[in-house]
């Protein structure tokens, strides 16, 4: 028996070790490198191997950093809002009032023809519509709505959460409609049996049970919106910035080891975000 198990065990760490491999050189040692290199010192003309903490010194003595990041997570908790919004409604209309399982299919299949095009594509796309000559602006000056274009579509906050929005929202979408396709259905009839009114099913039914697929999406909208600079570039037409904005134009000026300090603060507030989600939901029993 226990030659079985060490048998079994040993097939085990077979079968995991190509995986673990490919984890280890092209995720961990490349994180490790970006952690060595934030400790080096850069000069104008060259980069020295030095244990040093001058980049980590400046990067939290400097306000910009702050501002970048509070910027980060406005974005970040602004996107969130409104795909949680969006995802749910989409969810809970395809799981709830579709009766039939091949149209569910169909329109969840709908959901997904946006990420047929690239993300640029899809992004760029918003700039000939929010422009001040725009499709948006002429329909509301014809309208009678406005007087004058709207300045603020393009090129602003606004223009950067709807892209973000716009990119992300399926992220949302798909966690929310697995849970909910899981809920059994007599719970739903028991309470309306019990007397409950369709906002009190909601409330107290659909939402609680619907908990692990909104955290999980939330993981993924807030991760990929921390993460994300070209949007934030192009979107607010290079006048707002977050902190991939802030790795990015230090890679431009080569100023790697300031690019890696960043990065690694970063990557650290993810992972702390992260982990304060997952103490609402056990991920594992919904994959």
């Amino acid at each position: 028996m226990q030659k079985l198990r060490s048998q079994n065990g040993l097939m085990g760490w077979l079968m995991v070790s190509p995986l673990a491999v490919v984890l280890l050189i092209f995720l961990v040692l490349p994180i490790i490198m970006i952690a060595v290199v934030s400790f080096w010192r850069a000069t104008e003309f060259s980069i020295i191997p030095a244990f040093e903490l001058e980049n980590y010194t400046f990067l939290f003595s400097s306000p910009v950093t702050y501002t970048v990041f509070l910027n980060t997570f406005k974005y970040a908790l602004l996107t969130w809002m409104f795909t949680c919004v969006i995802g749910f409604t989409v969810a809970y209309y395809l799981a709830f009032h579709i009766r039939t399982l091949t149209w569910q299919v169909a329109l969840f299949l709908l959901c997904t023809i946006p990420f047929w095009t690239s993300n640029i594509i899809r992004m760029i796309s918003w700039i000939p519509f929010l422009g001040r000559n725009g499709i948006a602006n002429s329909t509301l000056i014809s309208w009678g709505v406005i007087d004058e274009p709207l300045d603020w579509l393009l090129f602003s906050d606004f223009s950067v959460v709807l892209a973000f929005v716009h990119l992300y929202t399926l992220f949302m979408v798909v966690p929310i409609f697995n849970t909910m396709m899981r809920i059994d259905k007599s719970l739903i009839e028991a309470a309306r049996d019990g007397g409950a009114n369709g906002a009190q099913i909601l409330w107290n039914v659909i939402i609680p049970l619907t908990k692990p697929g909104i955290m999980i999406g939330t993981i993924f909208v807030v991760t990929l919106v921390m993460g994300d600079f070209f949007t934030v570039r192009i979107m607010s037409g290079s006048q707002s910035a977050n902190v991939g904005r802030l790795i990015s134009n230090d890679i431009a000026l080569l100023q790697y080891p300031s690019a890696s300090a960043t990065a690694i603060v970063l990557l650290l507030t993810v992972l702390l975000v992260i982990g304060i989600l997952l103490r609402f939901v056990d991920i594992r029993k919904e994959l």
